[in-house]
């Protein structure tokens, strides 16, 4: 299978600016950018859905440049409803910072500010050396543009799909780049790239677009009930990451096996079958699973993620670290101990029950389990000796509710 194939295959391409670049992406040796603009301090699950597209074309034998946009994200691209709020230089310099060391730890490649090249350009040279090659009409019938016309769009939202087509361009001339890839909602930048190096250079550049990744809904995939999911472990932990791809949907998680993994395509198909005949194994989503944290944070993260899924699942919570317990249980109700507590006590004031006798109850039926213990005395004292770690004691009631008691 040639890598298009491959591409075509796991659904990656959207629109391509022209059939010549089919052989030249089988050939390789092209050097490619992708970009993202830094309106955060940590890449998200969909930058990494998309800037997985770099690692794909290296092996391949292409080059790639990774742009962090500290001169695009001052401006913001437009959006289909509304202007993006202004964000200051010093957050802009702060976001790019965090998300290029970032993007080299997971992606290890080169990563590249358009500020740069951008913070000398004055106006009048701007308007001169650029402006001048786009016809309004031309830039009027992208679709971004189009959507924006009813509501109002500002020049300064009008005038970023002219900063990227001069990003594209000075990496086609500085870097020999002659290749944009991004996802489908910017094809109408990559080709006013293309466009500008024609018109600017006389020659030929390429782009193509991948599909966005979406729920069964047709929603962004990578929100989740607390927002959006963070590549950075300190924002989304490894445990949230697990919990959020094996809960993927049955109806798209060979979709997201194809586009987020380098699971090949016969261990694809086989994952496939599994699903059809045994879905209740959910093999394909603990595939994904594996192959996304492991690749973002190293094996021995996955693993500590699925004992914390298997030792909740399971009540055996007895063994685990307190750095475990962090992960785990961030959001599980929380009662902070400054003394010892009686179990019936603890059990009313974390509201796992909603008066004594009904916590007496819950005791005496077996329904109480203490770091994983099951706790039938009505005169168990909760401890910081018998805390784990001496800072964290764990309480279930019944099957799936968990409450944390910090020392």
């Amino acid at each position: 299978m040639t890598l298009y194939d491959e591409l075509v295959y796991r659904g990656l391409i959207n629109d391509i600016s022209s059939d010549e670049l089919k052989e030249k992406l089988n050939k390789g040796g092209m050097t490619f950018y992708i970009g993202t603009d830094p309106t955060g301090d940590s890449l998200h699950i969909g930058h990494y859905s998309s800037f997985l597209i770099s690692k794909r074309l290296a092996k391949a034998g292409h080059h790639p440049i990774l742009l962090v946009g500290g001169a695009t994200g001052l401006i913001g691209d437009p959006k289909p409803s509304a202007e993006r709020p202004m964000i200051t230089k010093e957050q802009v310099e702060h976001n790019f910072n965090c998300l290029k060391k970032q993007a080299i730890e997971i992606f290890g490649f080169e990563v590249v500010n358009n500020y740069d090249w951008c913070k000398d350009l004055n106006f009048i040279d701007f308007l001169r050396d650029y402006g001048k090659f786009f016809n309004i009409n031309y830039m009027l019938a992208k679709d971004i543009i189009k959507r924006r016309l009813d509501s109002g769009i500002t020049f300064t939202e009008f005038s970023y799909m002219i900063m990227q087509a001069l990003d594209f361009h000075y990496l086609f001339e500085t870097r020999n780049c002659e290749l944009q890839v991004a996802g489908q909602d910017q094809w109408g930048n990559i080709t006013a790239g293309i466009e500008l190096i024609r018109k600017k250079s006389g020659k030929e550049a390429y782009g193509f677009t991948m599909p966005l990744i979406t729920k069964a809904d047709g929603t962004k995939f990578g929100k989740s009930e607390g927002g959006a999911v963070w590549l950075d472990k300190n924002k989304t932990s490894s445990y949230q990451m697990y919990q959020f791809l094996i809960n993927s949907e049955d109806s798209k998680v060979i979709d997201y096996l194809k586009k987020l993994t380098f699971l090949t395509k016969e261990e694809i198909e086989e994952l496939e079958a599994s699903l059809a005949a045994e879905p209740h194994l959910r093999k394909p989503h603990k595939a994904l699973a594996k192959a996304v944290i492991s690749d973002l944070h190293g094996e021995e993260e996955y693993n500590k993620a699925v004992k914390l899924a298997e030792a909740l699942f399971s009540g055996k919570v007895g063994d685990l670290t307190v750095d475990e317990i962090e992960m785990g249980f961030e959001g599980i109700p929380t009662l902070e101990l400054t003394e010892d507590m009686n179990l019936i006590d603890a059990l009313v004031t974390v509201k796992a029950a909603s008066s004594k006798r009904e916590a007496r109850e819950f005791i005496q039926n077996g329904a109480v389990l203490v770091n994983g213990t099951q706790q039938k005395s009505l005169e168990f004292v909760v401890s910081k000796e018998k805390a784990i770690g001496g800072k964290y004691t764990i309480i279930r009631r019944g099957k799936k509710n968990y409450y944390l008691l910090k020392h």
